[in-house]
């Protein structure tokens, strides 16, 4: 199971803003037409119960949308570029991979249907139509369309049970499972048999529930030793846990009390969780001997505990019944992830312009959008441009800061003589 991958996305980029003219019979100076360009299509993922895991993205490392269409003449608009839709098991909480190596979080699929956009596809770029005026009623002018986001997205798949069996390794959890539902674990009397989460279906009576073996932990687990951040990272969704404990060990009140440490340390959610313990083995004789003597020291530390034999089913019946109730009745929320969280977009066209040395740079997007798209090298092209930056009060802001005569103005990847 992958139940963790990186991969890399891109948005589609924005069509361009066309540049025309109305040419029609008996149409005398017909002025501007040009359309708008469409926008990029997004990237967007969406929970499917279908998709069982993460192993198809390991194949391939870049996903790309498709671009928008460039506008057209009469005033015809590009085509939007269609969404690229990529299906990912329900419970995928997404990140994405800031440059200096730090995740945030971009959002949790844990329904199916549930869809997040990963990239935005870019803007279609204005046609002309938009520049027109009193006074510049032949604009040459357009903007290019925006590229659309690029981003490292990390996937992290968390299983989705009602009922987790936690414990440390080699405790019985994978007969426990196999007794109980259909699932076929791998089970040997050596420590980390189990690699992976295995979920099975138990039926009681007329209802139905979803136990998952968590694979086992060791002590430093929330540290990532052993194979702790697997074990606890799956255990967060699920909404009760069972607690398996091996009878014949030294003191397995204390195997319980350091489980749960890891559990705390870890996510002090998962401390909270409803847990029964269990204790595993009663069918061996060591074990019987000492259950009166196990009853009382977990009653001196406030718990309860069940007695089972994952090999002769002694106890597995009455367990399930009793897991099924408590689902039933427990007021617990399958929701343990963290919140939605919205992340706002910066404004857009804000005028900024620093100077350095004779050159001064204005960071604008919609005049970097126009520059972009045009031939700044015509003079009429450049005029209109010069108009636009008046229109937007640039050239205030380019004389504050200090301009004159002669100085290099840079928009984007353009320079031009102010």
């Amino acid at each position: 199971m992958f139940d963790i991958v990186e991969v890399c996305v891109k948005a589609g980029k924005g069509g361009n803003g066309a540049i025309t003219f109305r040419r029609e019979k008996f149409v005398p100076f017909g002025g501007p037409d040009g359309g708008d360009g469409g926008k990029g299509g997004d990237v967007i993922l969406q929970a499917d119960p279908s998709v069982m895991n993460l192993w198809g993205f390991k194949k391939k490392g870049l996903y790309r949308s498709v671009d928008g269409g460039n506008g057209q003449a009469q005033k015809k608009h590009g085509k939007n570029g269609d969404a690229l839709i990529l299906k990912v098991p329900e419970g995928t909480v997404v990140y994405e991979k800031n440059k200096d190596d730090s995740d945030m979080l971009l959002g949790d699929l844990g329904k199916d249907g549930e869809q997040i956009a990963v990239a935005r596809g870019g803007r279609g770029g204005w046609g002309n139509i938009h520049f027109a005026s009193s006074t510049n009623q032949t604009p040459r002018l357009a903007q290019a369309g925006d590229n659309g986001e690029e981003k490292i997205i990390l996937l992290e798949m968390k299983l989705i049970a009602d009922v987790g069996i936690i414990g440390y390794p080699n405790v019985g959890k994978s007969s426990l499972l196999a007794l109980a539902t259909a699932a076929k674990p791998q089970v040997a009397d050596y420590p980390f048999t189990t690699k992976e989460p295995v979920v099975g279906i138990v039926e009681v009576e007329y209802g139905t529930f979803v136990l998952a073996e968590i694979p086992g932990l060791i002590d430093g687990a929330h540290l990532g030793r052993g194979l702790g951040h697997d074990f606890l990272r799956h255990s967060m969704r699920t909404r009760v846990l069972i607690h398996l404990i091996d009878g014949t060990a030294d003191s397995p009140l204390d195997n319980m009390i350091k489980v749960n440490n890891e559990l705390s340390l870890f996510d002090s959610r998962l401390a909270r969780k409803p847990q029964i313990v269990i204790i595993n083995k009663i069918d061996l004789p060591q074990v019987k001997e000492r259950k009166d003597e196990i009853k009382i020291a977990f009653h001196e530390a406030g718990i309860n505990v069940r007695f089972i034999s994952a090999v002769t089913g002694e106890g597995i019946t009455e367990l399930m019944r009793m897991l099924m109730g408590l689902l039933k009745e427990a007021d617990v929320h399958t929701e343990e992830t963290a919140p939605k969280v919205f992340h706002p977009h910066p404004r857009r066209n804000r005028v900024e312009v620093t100077g350095k040395g004779d050159a001064f740079v204005i960071q604008m997007p919609d005049l970097e959008r126009i520059v972009a798209r045009v031939d700044m090298s015509d003079p009429v092209v450049k005029g209109q441009v010069r108009g636009q930056i008046t229109k937007w009060g640039i050239d205030k802001a380019l004389e504050k800061a200090g301009i004159k005569y002669g100085h290099k103005v840079r928009c984007g990847n353009i320079e031009w003589e102010w």
